[in-house]
């Protein structure tokens, strides 16, 4: 495989069912059971354990859902000052090998250790390295990807997971992506791997084969970013200072939905997961916005912004409805979504610099 973009020793380290595995920590008689974070009466599942996941329990899930598929479920409240904590613990074992850290959580960040403080030339031996000492000092588990840029090493840390970690060397790039199951593309939600299957798109091989051409009639704008992964390319840089600008939840469904009763079901459900989604990360915004996409792929967004800050999901429900109001069009909908932006969090202007060397050989 010839690499015309920069060739880079990436990382990503995912935590193993983090706030489901804290409280099965901090409490032994939680362990080996089948636990949800979140959820209550009217809430979504924030996190579940492994031992819930064989039920088909899963993140997001209404909790009336999760409770259907297994029973003898056990509901824990989040406690998201606990899990900050960890995860501060987590990011300082990171920052003894790189600077170049990006979370995109509390429970999972890439890391740029193409050069590295400790001068391992392996990028496997430093994620194995890295995950035995969260181990260690944590007494919890973590998987890791590594491979040349981001989108690889994401694909990759859910491979072996739980408790396991997979390199993806630059001369098995294609035959890996050629073989990958394409539901299991970062980027690629139920919804689209659904429509990918009615175009016979099963595999990566399969997605190859389609043209740019035909990938952005497809798909639109996505339709390149298809293009490029399935090739390997994926060219954006580990940002270490990367400030959160808008926290954002959508659902996209396979049948078209237009009954008032139903569309006001899914307000509440995305106004409880925006409400979960914010409590993990401590952020608040000033700025709500809806998106509605029509099943003739029309797109609509109306805002309100409000001195004060939205503080939980009912005022996000009753904002959402005042929006969904002010639609221009009455028809069937295939995707709705809620945001929100103008965010509690700093500005930091730091200059980081990424380094582009030539790529060092992996261990396999």
């Amino acid at each position: 495989m010839d690499f015309p973009f920069p060739q880079r020793k990436i990382i990503h380290v995912d935590m193993d069912a983090f706030y489901a595995s804290v409280e099965q920590l901090d409490d032994p008689s939680l362990r080996g059971k089948a636990i949800a974070v979140g959820g209550g009466h009217r809430g979504v599942v924030a996190a579940a354990s492994y031992e819930a996941r064989k039920f088909g329990v899963r993140s997001a899930m209404p909790s009336k859902t999760a409770r259907e598929r297994c029973p003898h479920l056990i509901f824990v409240k989040p406690r998201f000052a606990r899990y900050k904590e960890i995860s501060s613990k987590i990011r300082s074992i990171f920052h003894e090998y790189t600077d170049l850290v990006e979370p995109l959580s509390l429970d999972e960040a890439y890391l740029d250790v193409t050069e590295n403080k400790k001068d391992i030339e392996s990028a496997n031996d430093i994620a194995r390295e890295i995950r035995k000492r969260i181990f260690e000092e944590t007494g919890l588990t973590a998987s890791a990807g590594i491979s040349v840029n981001k989108f690889l090493a994401k694909v990759a840390s859910d491979i072996n997971k739980p408790n396991g970690q997979k390199t993806i060397h630059p001369t098995k790039i294609d035959e890996f992506l050629e073989n990958l199951p394409i539901e299991k593309f970062y980027g690629v939600g139920k919804v689209t791997a659904n429509r990918m299957h009615t175009l016979h798109i099963f595999k990566g091989s399969d997605l190859k084969a389609k043209s740019l051409d035909e990938l952005e009639k497809l798909f639109g704008k996505s339709g390149r970013y298809y293009y490029n992964v399935v090739r390997g390319i994926h060219n954006g840089e580990v940002k270490p200072n990367r400030i959160q600008k808008s926290v954002a939840v959508e659902r996209t469904f396979w049948d078209d939905i237009k009954e008032d009763e139903e569309i006001d079901q899914k307000l509440k459900s995305l106004s409880l997961e925006l409400e979960e989604r914010l409590g993990k990360k401590e952020i608040k915004g000033k700025t709500l916005t809806l998106k509605i996409k029509y099943q003739d792929f029309t797109l609509y967004t109306r805002s309100k912004t409000q001195e004060s800050y939205f503080e939980n999901a009912e005022k996000f429900y009753n904002t959402a409805k005042q929006l969904w109001e002010l639609r221009p069009f009455d028809k069937a909908i295939r995707l709705l979504g809620l945001s929100l932006s103008n965010l509690n969090t700093e500005e930091k202007k730091q200059v980081s610099v990424q380094l582009k060397i030539p790529f060092a050989e992996f261990d396999d």
